[in-house]
């Protein structure tokens, strides 16, 4: 009998049991009541979303959207990743203050390039006050002074030219675009006497920021060696550029001298150190996008003539109307070149990616009316090159048109704010968006007034596997130099 109720009571305690581990189980598993959370990506388990999205996360926003709509949720190991996709859902990723959606621990992969003490290495008080520091050194009457600086490097660039020939105009705008940005960022002192091997060491610099960075920027391997070797190097010509210009007194219109000068509420200056990661944090944000962003506008222009012809009777009404000087209000009136641009940069944003980290739960409603929660916790992810090519913001998607952005049309605009995300938006907008457009302006302005160009290699690819995603391989043009320049 005594046997028979041990086995009863052992039953009964593993029944017991089995019942308490299977709801422990379930309520870590299961979402809790009342929440309606975001559809979850089918993937294989425990890696299953972080093959997909190493493999792609374009590839795998066109495959999921259709089916899962504009909210859902990615497992990633140990991390979920919730998309915002289109600009019905996104005011929260714009709009919330960092204390609900953060940049600092997603974006942490920079701090080995941009260093220690500057942007993602500092809490969010000293980081606006940085942001501050970028946004007096682009202030109008900054920029005015730039303007001069990148008119005269793209007309001495281009004198070098023959009257005709072949070039790979990708090669020649990265070339010009860092001759340029050495000019008006790093300093006269780089771009006239040491620019080869500051280009070398940023080119360290750039190539050690791979993908695999994002999730391991510490790792041992070769390219993260020569990017912390290059680090080394620059902080240390900066420091002697830094005390050079205290010792002689003397004031240069660049951004280096803007952040010599820079001082915290406190009344702190900002030290060398400081100043040499702020440079490179300027030269990363905006020489890619410059580089890229003009290489595509040339392409697209040449592909497509009645636009080309639009941009070229633009450059000739302006020559007429203020003669051969271009400054920084002329570039500001070129709406057709403005508008070429911002065609070019809404179908290929090299961020394909913008990512928050969630500290708070908040809701979204999308344009069908269903409602989502999201957990804090979640990283929070938004896609321009995806959202900058939905059809119901954008009437024909894929296709090159500018006049979309013309007055009367405005698509941007239509469907509300944030349907433009090429260069973010809200609260964390890129502060250098008007540099940007103006550097673009003023080299094809020029090229449009002095050559006939001929885009003669296919159409240029976009290359994915790059971690600021651009033009693959290269594009050959044909020039010749006009007879009788627009201007």
């Amino acid at each position: 009998m005594d046997v028979d109720t041990n086995k009863l009571l052992n039953m009964g305690v593993l029944i017991v049991a089995t019942l308490v581990v299977a709801r422990l189980i379930s309520a870590l598993i299961m979402p809790r009541s009342g929440k309606r959370l975001p559809p979850v990506v089918r993937t294989f388990p425990v890696v299953g979303g972080l093959l997909r999205f190493m493999k792609g996360p374009i590839v795998m926003l066109r495959e999921e959207y259709p089916k899962l709509g504009s909210v859902f949720t990615l497992n990633l190991v140990n991390k979920k990743i919730t998309f915002l996709i289109g600009p019905e859902v996104s005011a929260h990723f714009f709009k919330a203050p960092e204390t609900d959606l953060s940049q600092q621990e997603v974006y942490q992969f920079n701090v080995p390039t941009f260093g220690p003490g500057v942007v993602f290495d500092v809490d969010y008080s000293v980081r606006q006050e940085q942001f501050r520091f970028f946004t007096e050194a682009l202030r109008v009457n900054k920029l005015k002074g730039y303007v001069d600086q990148m008119v005269t490097e793209a007309e001495d660039y281009f004198s070098k030219w023959g009257d005709s020939g072949e070039v790979d105009l990708k090669y020649e705008l990265e070339h010009l675009i860092i001759l340029t940005a050495s000019r008006c960022l790093l300093g006269r002192e780089v771009r006239d006497k040491l620019f080869d091997d500051v280009s070398a060491l940023f080119h360290d610099l750039d190539n050690g920021m791979l993908p695999i960075s994002v999730i391991f920027p510490y790792l041992p391997i070769p390219a993260h060696r020569r990017r912390d070797q290059a680090r080394k190097k620059l902080a240390e010509i900066f420091a002697n550029i830094i005390t050079s210009r205290k010792d002689s007194g003397k004031s240069e219109n660049d951004m280096l001298q803007c952040f010599i000068e820079s001082k915290y509420k406190d009344g702190r200056p900002t030290t060398e150190a400081e100043v040499t990661g702020l440079l490179i944090a300027a030269l990363f944000a905006g020489q890619h996008t410059s580089s890229i962003t003009s290489t595509w506008t040339g392409a697209y222009l040449h592909c497509h003539k009645e636009y080309l012809s639009a941009a070229l009777e633009e450059q000739k009404n302006l020559m007429e109307k203020h003669g051969k000087k271009v400054d920084h209000d002329v570039l500001s009136e070129m709406d057709v070149l403005y508008r070429s641009i911002k065609e070019a940069l809404r179908l290929h944003p090299p961020l394909i990616m913008l990512l928050r980290s969630s500290h708070s739960d908040f809701s979204v409603q999308t344009r069908e009316g269903r409602e989502y929660d999201i957990p804090k916790g979640h990283i929070i992810a938004t896609s321009p090159a995806f959202a900058n090519r939905l059809p119901h913001v954008f009437k024909d998607p894929d296709r090159y048109d500018p006049d979309r952005f013309a007055a009367g049309r405005e698509e941007d605009k239509v469907a509300g704010a944030f349907s433009y995300i090429s260069f973010g938006g809200g609260r964390h907008g890129c502060l250098g968006e008007p540099f940007a457009y103006l550097q673009i302006k003023a080299i094809w302005s020029h090229l449009l007034r002095n050559f006939e160009l001929e885009l003669v290699s296919p159409f240029p690819e976009i290359d994915w596997n790059a971690m600021v995603v651009g033009v693959k391989g290269k594009v050959m043009v044909r020039y010749k130099r006009r007879e009788l320049s627009v201007n």
